[in-house]
């Protein structure tokens, strides 16, 4: 194993995530979703395939015993994706981030629920701990959607944060789709049939009304498929060189690089709450992670 250039690549995973959510940003909503989503993902299966070819075998690895399964994780997968984006219309880059911490903790909750995983008290505990980070997340948000002259609530902001909390229970979702498909299907299977379902469920959004997309916006929507393909990516190599216990904590650095490109090129900044409360989720996480090496290691010994 090469610790250090799973780490890397895993940075990498996470900035290539970030920019993808910036371009989708940067369309500021003028671009249907649905229509956001079928870019997103046809043009991510160009740098996949081309990948799967370097690897060799190509039909192998696409090879799939479970079809079934890639299509509970295609649709619960567009969900996250579909809400994300419409999360990001009202919201800024970095809470919009921040928000989909919660997705662990809703992976948590529903493994307990719907694969009878047995759960130890340290996990529950980060749950708790996660939870009133996304409390003190949300409290903040919608204290700074009061006007100080009418003390009435806008609804902006609670849209996207409602948006957001239901992209994290799809992605959520996802996740524990994912996790029963890993025991019977090749990576690359997963990925190739999750592009491809997302590109035709976008595609079957072109009836509800796509517009023609101006340069600019044809490059984001572009770029957002590209960074998204190689997102993917670069997670799968980095898991060659490192564990994905030593990996995960590395996956709060999009708050790090949600936080530079909206300062840079989207002239937005997170509130400090929400930073504190971010923080405190992300803590929740490596707490996990620390407990759950710990009990190896005692195990081992």
């Amino acid at each position: 194993m090469n610790l250090k250039l799973g780490v890397l690549l895993k940075i990498a995973a996470c900035l290539c995530s970030t920019l993808m959510l910036a371009c989708v940003k940067g369309l500021h909503g003028a671009v249907p979703t649905g229509e956001v989503i079928f870019f997103r993902s046809f043009v991510a299966l160009f740098p996949l395939l081309g990948w799967l070819t370097l690897q060799g075998n190509v039909i192998d690895n696409l090879k799939t015993k479970n079809l079934l399964g890639h299509f509970i994780r295609g649709f619960s997968g567009t969900g996250g994706m579909y809400f994300n984006y419409l999360a990001l219309v009202y919201i800024s880059l970095a809470d919009a981030t921040a928000l989909s911490y919660a997705a662990p903790m809703f992976t948590v909750i529903m493994a307990v629920i719907l694969l009878k995983e047995h759960v130890r008290i340290s996990r529950w505990l980060a749950v708790i701990i996660g939870l009133c980070g996304i409390v003190i997340m949300l409290s903040a948000s919608l204290r700074a959607e009061h006007t100080a002259i009418s003390g009435t609530l806008h609804s902006g902001m609670t849209v996207g944060i409602i948006f957001a909390l239901v992209a994290a229970l799809c992605t959520a979702t996802s996740n524990i789709q994912i996790r029963f498909l890993t025991g019977i299907e090749k990576p690359g299977a997963i990925v190739f049939y999750f592009s491809v379902m997302t590109t035709l469920i976008g595609l079957a959004t072109y009836y509800w009304g796509w517009v023609v997309p101006s340069r600019q916006q044809l490059l984001l929507l572009i770029g957002c498929g590209l960074f998204g393909g190689m997102a993917q990516i670069l997670v799968t190599l980095s898991l060659r060189f490192s564990d994905a216990s030593l990996l995960a904590p590395f996956d709060y650095s999009t708050l790090v690089w949600s936080m530079m490109i909206g300062y840079l090129f989207l002239n937005s900044l997170p509130l400090p709450s929400t930073l504190l409360g971010a923080g405190v989720v992300a803590s929740a996480g490596i707490f996990t992670l620390w407990s759950e090496q710990r009990r190896r290691r005692w195990v081992k010994g």
